[in-house]
Parts: C-alpha cells; structure tokens; sequence
C-alpha cells in the first residue's frame, strides 16, 4: 500500500493558477502509476490525469487538457497538479490516488484502476 497526503489546494480567481501536491509513502512508490481526480458537491468523482510509473506517458480529461500539467517527482516521493487557466467549474476537492497494480503501462482512468487514495484538497475558483 501507498499512503497518499495531498496539499497545496485553496481559493483561487477565474484564471488563476494552482499547483497541488500529493506526497507518497512507502520505497514502492516510484513503481505506481499515479492519477489525480476531483468530485464537486452532489456530483460523481471523475477523472482528471494520469502520469505512468516512469513518468513518460500522461493522460488528461478533455475538460482539463492544455491547462493542466501532471508530473511526478521520484527523489520526493511527490506528484503534482499543475492547473492554469482556471474557471469555476473546476471547483472540487481533489484527490492523488496511486494505481491499482504496479508497473502498468496502461493509462488508467477509472476509479477502480486506483487502490491507494489521499484525504484531498479543495480547490475552489471564484468568479
């Protein structure tokens, strides 16, 4: 098991940018591929990115390509949320989750791809 923190969310105006981090315990951490989702009040948790175990390959929600930017830190056991131009419907707590298995190849997206997650952050973007 990897256990997840997440930190770094906050209050932020439309446009705005944002990083948070998510620090992972546990040596095994740079085998897992590790995502980020979010889940906003009375609404489903949904999937925003994906970096892989060695950190080559990412994958992002439409709603987020080309404002957000994954990455991953091996030496700080840290990934990170990059996310710039941000709007209000990008309101939600977000959440690092660690894949299921690791060194998978694939780009997980769905919530039962993960097996370890963090507490989250609320990030929230005012109009």
């Amino acid at each position: 098991q990897v256990q997840l923190v997440e930190s770094g969310g906050g209050l932020v105006q439309t446009g705005g940018s944002l990083r948070v981090s998510c620090a992972a315990s546990g040596r095994t951490f740079r085998n897992y591929g590790m995502g980020w989702f979010r889940q906003a009040p009375g609404k489903e948790r949904e999937f925003v990115a994906h970096i892989s175990w060695y950190g080559a390959r990412t994958y992002y929600a439409d709603s987020v390509k080309g404002r957000f930017t994954i990455s991953r830190d091996g030496a700080k056991n840290t990934v990170y949320l990059q996310m710039n131009s941000l709007k209000p419907e990008d309101t939600a707590v977000y959440y690092c989750a660690a894949d299921r298995f690791p060194y998978s190849s694939a780009s997980h997206h769905e919530v039962t791809d993960f097996g370890s997650w963090g507490q989250g952050t609320q990030v929230t973007v005012s109009s």
